[in-house]
């Protein structure tokens, strides 16, 4: 009987020894499962955060481009106006408009219809329409009357009225 029952506690400690081997390989299977999913999902996750340090390396390049040339066309812009203060500085108007106030009147008529005829270049004409008659520009004669439109043409300001000419 003693042999019977050796017997059956060898089987019951190989049996046991089976059981832990087989659900030591099985926990580790599944161990090894999860891991290979988290690595791929890892490695995903990196693949990512690479092409978003590339891009963001992309775009710091392109900000500090696009901020140099900012600087550049503000030094441009602080020039332009320390050069109009300079200009504007050097010029006393109340003087002299009483001095010579047609002179001045034609400055001013002269500077406006430049700024006309940019202006119309810019809103799809040929800048070549002649100024209308409140823009006059004063020969250096000093005569104020005189309109800067050799033609005589102009008086007219209204933008909406159409000229036709006849097909050639």
């Amino acid at each position: 009987m003693i042999r019977i029952y050796a017997l059956i506690f060898v089987i019951a400690i190989l049996g046991g020894i089976g059981y832990g081997a087989k659900y030591y390989y099985d926990t580790t299977q599944a161990t090894i499962a999860t891991l290979r999913e988290n690595n791929v999902k890892l490695e995903s996750a990196v693949e990512t955060a690479e092409q978003s340090v590339a891009t963001l390396k992309g775009d710091l390049v392109k900000l500090g481009n696009l901020n140099k040339e900012l600087s550049v066309s503000l030094q441009k812009a602080e020039a332009y106006g320390d050069e109009l203060r300079t200009k504007l500085s050097k010029l006393n108007l109340v003087v002299e408009a009483l001095q010579d106030s047609k002179q001045l009147e034609g400055k001013m008529n002269g500077a406006s219809a430049k700024l006309w005829r940019g202006l119309m270049e810019e809103s799809g004409g040929d800048g070549k329409r002649p100024n209308p008659k409140w823009l006059q520009r004063v020969p250096d004669a000093g005569t104020g009357n005189q309109s800067s439109d050799q033609s005589g043409e102009g008086a007219n300001t209204d933008s909406g009225e159409t000229k036709t000419t006849p097909a050639q």
